[in-house]
């Protein structure tokens, strides 16, 4: 798999019935290794590493209903009472990030209300905060770790 702009890290990659397969730390088991899961698995490792955010507070592929339909966001990141407060969607290094991507994960916030949006294709990574109340939205120069995701900014960890 390509390279990503992401710090390197090593993986538990194997080969199962022909295919390569990936071991995803949050669902504790063995997935196919897409460009896409390439993407989501340094995604989710760089949020450990990087952003201190605890593998208890990462969902992948969280199922959720929009408009009658059930959706599924690729990775979402919760407080310590369990909101969702990051929701990300990862896509193959080779999709291009386009305005339709970044509508379908404002869609998704419709239903998840969250504070924080994160578009990656591995190679480029766009971060939004929402304000919900002003009907706004702002880019962020990067991803906050996660004290900050969670609204314990210098609150003890208790």
């Amino acid at each position: 798999m390509q390279p990503l702009g992401f710090p390197e890290y090593s993986f538990r990659i194997r080969e199962s019935s022909g295919r390569d397969e990936i071991f995803d730390e949050t669902r504790k088991k063995f997935v196919a290794l897409t460009p896409e899961e390439w993407v989501r698995q340094h995604f989710i490792r760089y949020l450990i590493t990087e952003k201190a955010v605890p593998v208890s507070h990462i969902v992948v592929e969280a199922s959720f209903k929009l408009f009658g339909l059930v959706k599924r966001s690729d990775i979402v990141v919760s407080d310590r009472k369990g909101e969702p407060v990051l929701l990300v969607e990862c896509k193959a290094p080779h999709v291009n990030i386009t305005q339709q991507t970044f509508d379908q994960i404002a869609r998704y916030n419709m239903a998840l209300k969250v504070k924080y949006l994160v578009v990656t294709n591995g190679l480029n990574h766009y971060c939004c905060i929402i304000d919900h109340t002003a009907g706004s939205y702002r880019f962020m120069e990067e991803i906050p770790a996660y004290l900050s995701l969670a609204g314990l900014k210098g609150q003890s960890k208790g």
